[in-house]
């Protein structure tokens, strides 16, 4: 997972952490990578540790099944080599730009899938049938309270541009609410 203290990222830690999975996740920080450990990943400060390393290190070179990106660029292709046989790496934005050069050998011999997710463009059926996935799996864990919001802070909707501003800034951990009351 890169950006694992982004509002994205707690969740997915959570989440695979609830389905019994061994989570990595990238921070810029040691305080980022304090909350991305309390929630149960293996976390990598990006600005000091090489997470390729780490992360074959810790797998005993295996490399893991599915990354969850929204770095983009240059990452993509260091992803891939980091994927076991058969893994998935999904693209969930593009901070570092949308071109990445990448080696099709790599993803046809080890049978790897790279693809992403934008629900905007989807039909009202296909959302509806990933409503009720969510209400039947993942609605019981926030009830139990295995899988919890991560808030940073709210902004009323008139200051907008302020939470913005944070969000730009990057110093927050979780989400970042506008509230309308």
């Amino acid at each position: 997972m890169q950006g694992g203290s982004s509002g994205i990222g707690v969740t997915a830690i959570q989440l695979a952490r609830a389905f019994n999975h061994q989570v990595f996740a990238t921070a810029g920080s040691p305080e980022k990578c304090a909350a991305c450990e309390k929630l149960g990943a293996r976390a990598i400060n990006y600005k000091r540790e090489d997470f390729v390393e780490v992360v074959k290190q810790d797998t005993a070179g295996r490399g893991v099944d599915v990354i969850l990106d929204m770095v983009g660029g240059d990452y993509v292709g260091r992803e891939l080599g980091l994927l076991a046989h058969d893994g998935r790496l999904l693209m969930l934005a593009f901070l570092s730009g949308a071109s990445a050069t990448v080696n099709l050998s790599e993803i046809v011999y080890r049978r790897l899938v790279l693809t992403g997710s934008a629900l905007r463009p989807r039909s009202i059926a296909f959302k509806a049938g990933i409503a009720r996935d969510l209400r039947e799996k993942v609605w019981p864990l926030i009830e139990q309270g295995s899988v919890r919001p991560v808030v940073h802070c709210t902004f009323p909707l008139a200051q907008a541009s302020r939470a913005h501003e944070l969000m730009e800034s990057s110093q927050h951990i979780g989400k970042i609410v506008l509230t309308c009351i």
